[in-house]
């Protein structure tokens, strides 16, 4: 797979084996303080991809995964995960097949908000479009942000907005505007210090600080390493003694349960990463959980906080395998 299609075309024994069905909140709760990775065994799961847009809708207690390229095709379908399997959803409007998109839960509206992406004839998508836990549905506001995939999504609590960040429009254009949704109206800020132009950032809202935190992306020139935080007026790089290596496509969620924003994978300066990270606020810790997926790029992450355990979905491993795994971090 070449770089680029990436975006355009995302109790150690009991997880070795495996767990049948969801998430092992007893086992891993009693077995140890550290949070750790485990591999879950859903009766039934979405197929392999990359690419796939993933947010907890806490409106339904459920996480939602929409699209993504399955090496063959680019997909459209919509699954919700309630924590034992998941679902594939029907409903009666959705948004074209995609890989790429943003997508982040709107707790102002109650709604998942996507936007973006790219279609099989590699062409970026500017639509916006909300799920209300049973359908999707267009939305026309008067301004967008330009056509894109790759672009960096979260939540902001503390502002009540949807922050975008970034991105890869058609061909070789690369964005590092941000933009802000409020339920009805994209608006682009104009913050006086800003990340530079990239694809693939990993982003989150770290609740404990009440700041979005984005790391890493790539450039067309250099995959990045820097960490940026975002506190509803401006963007600020932050100098963490020690950080995670450059990366881009990695996956990275805000897990509830230890007040961290915890990092996994993505396309690294060499080979595709395999390592997990988590942020304090301050600085960035490697974990060394003796059981955790398989290197990958890609992969949909989202915290389920039902649950209270981060949800880890598909991606490609370095032997250019597509998978269709769920794991839980917690």
């Amino acid at each position: 797979m070449t770089v680029r299609r990436i975006v355009i075309a995302g109790a150690a024994a009991l997880a070795a084996c495996g767990i049948a069905g969801g998430v092992p909140s007893a086992a891993l709760a009693g077995s140890s303080s550290a949070a750790a990775w485990a591999k879950l065994a859903p009766a039934t799961h979405p197929s392999g991809r990359v690419s796939a847009a993933m947010a907890y809708d806490a409106a339904t207690g459920k996480v939602v995964l929409f699209g993504g390229f399955n090496c063959c095709r680019w997909l459209g379908d919509t699954w919700t995960w309630n924590g034992t399997t998941w679902a594939r959803q029907h409903p009666a409007a959705s948004p074209p097949a995609r890989s790429g998109a943003s997508m982040a839960y709107d707790a102002a509206t109650g709604k998942v908000v996507l936007f973006g992406g790219a279609n099989g004839s590699s062409q970026a998508l500017g639509d916006t479009w909300t799920w209300n836990g049973t359908t999707w549905a267009r939305q026309h506001p008067a301004a967008s942000p330009p056509a894109r995939s790759g672009a960096s999504m979260a939540y902001d609590a503390a502002t009540g907005t949807v922050v975008l960040f970034g991105g890869n429009g058609s061909g070789a254009d690369l964005f590092s505007d941000t933009w802000t949704w409020n339920g009805t109206a994209w608006t682009q800020q104009a913050p006086a210090t800003s990340p530079h132009v990239r694809l693939g950032a990993a982003m989150a809202y770290d609740a404990a600080t009440s700041n979005i935190v984005l790391f890493g992306g790539y450039d067309f020139s250099d995959i990045l390493g820097d960490t940026w935080t975002w506190n509803g007026i401006t963007w600020t790089q932050q100098a963490p003694a020690t950080r995670p290596p450059g990366r881009w496509v990695a996956s990275m969620a805000y897990d509830a349960a230890t007040s961290t924003v915890v990092l996994f994978g993505g396309i690294g300066s060499s080979r595709i990463l395999g390592d997990t990270w988590t942020w304090d606020g301050a600085s960035w810790t490697q974990q060394n959980p003796a059981v955790h997926p398989r290197a990958r790029k890609a992969a949909a992450m989202a915290y389920d906080a039902a649950t209270g355990f981060v949800i880890l979905f598909g991606g490609e491993t370095p032997r250019s395998v597509i998978v269709s795994d769920t794991w839980a971090w917690g």
